[in-house]
């Protein structure tokens, strides 16, 4: 069985998120292949050898210079009608929901999104997925019934892993047809973004989380301490950077930082439904908390009822006599 995935590109190669969706998609079929829109680099096919993928599908034309989600999914329509696959995939992120929208619109097919696994069938004949919904605080399955299965895995359902052997991808470029109609809507002007400051939060293995319960800007000199301490960082609620106490590029959250540590420590965090959307991925969640009804401990793996300034030196003080 062949699955496609829309890839996207940054300076480094392959995103991280579009290499774990090349990691999901081996689990459907046993020939994986790739669509990329603009010339790929050579970091960017070393990422995609290094995930097997066996064909990469690579769209040019002077009409995809600026970005047009209708131009690029009629690049992305054109080579999964050419590769034959029974899937088309992408990254659940902000441009791999929108071409994935438009594709599955112009094969007439149904579309699911933020998809976190597979519930049962096989693509292309009534495959089941399950998929995040209401920001991540629900799993609903839904029925894909068409000859060509299309949906976005959410980011971090899985972690992007290299295949058992990589691959030599064969590449076809091509030249895809594109109607004026579809340049109605393209990127008229790009500007630098500001400093990306949040990829440590993004990668690291251990979070230590606060949130109002810590008190103000100055009660997070233990939980810094703790993050040191695991080999972490620190993450705060939206209210901890809404109230000015910690930059936003600390903020863990569905208007934040998505994580997916080993270890997410939630201290003095009630866990709203905003918050829970950006933590949920985390392995184990261990929630400090005086509430006992508190939604993140009523969720946690394990939890610590207690105040957090009393809890965390005695942590702290615990991992240093060790």
């Amino acid at each position: 069985m062949s699955v496609l995935v829309f890839v996207e590109s940054e300076a480094a190669g392959i995103s991280e998120v579009s290499r774990e969706t090349l990691t999901f998609a081996r689990s459907l079929g046993d020939d994986v292949q790739a669509v990329h829109v603009g010339e790929l680099s050579a970091e960017a096919g070393e990422h995609l050898a290094a995930q097997g993928v066996s064909t990469v599908y690579v769209a040019t034309s002077d009409d995809l210079a600026a970005y047009s989600g209708a131009a690029h999914a009629a690049a992305v329509v054109e080579a999964a009608k050419t590769s034959g696959a029974s899937a088309l995939l992408a990254a659940g992120s902000p441009r791999g929901m929108e071409v994935l929208a438009h594709s599955a619109v112009r094969l007439g097919v149904s579309m699911a999104a933020n998809v976190i696994g597979i519930e049962s069938g096989t693509a292309g004949s009534g495959l089941v997925v399950d998929r995040q919904v209401i920001g991540g605080a629900a799993i609903e399955q839904m029925n894909l019934p068409d000859a060509i299965s299309v949906f976005t895995v959410a980011g971090h359902a899985v972690e992007a892993v290299p295949a058992d052997a990589p691959s030599t991808p064969a590449v076809q470029s091509f030249s895809p047809a594109i109607d004026a109609k579809d340049l109605r809507a393209t990127v008229a002007r790009t500007s630098e973004p500001e400093p990306d400051l949040t990829g440590a939060l993004k990668s690291a293995k251990v979070v230590v989380g606060g949130g109002r319960g810590v008190g103000g800007p100055d009660g997070f000199g233990d939980l810094i301490e703790l993050a040191d301490k695991l080999g972490g960082v620190l993450g705060v609620s939206r209210v901890v950077t809404s109230l000015g106490w910690r930059p936003h590029h600390e903020q863990v959250g569905q208007t934040g930082s998505r994580i997916s540590p080993d270890l997410y420590v939630a201290a003095g965090i009630s866990g709203a439904i905003q918050h829970w959307a950006g933590c949920s991925s985390s392995k184990a969640i261990l929630a400090i908390n005086t509430d006992e009804d508190a939604p993140m401990v009523t969720k946690a793996t394990y939890a610590v009822i207690g105040d957090l300034h009393e809890v965390v030196p005695a942590v702290n003080e615990a991992i240093a006599a060790r």
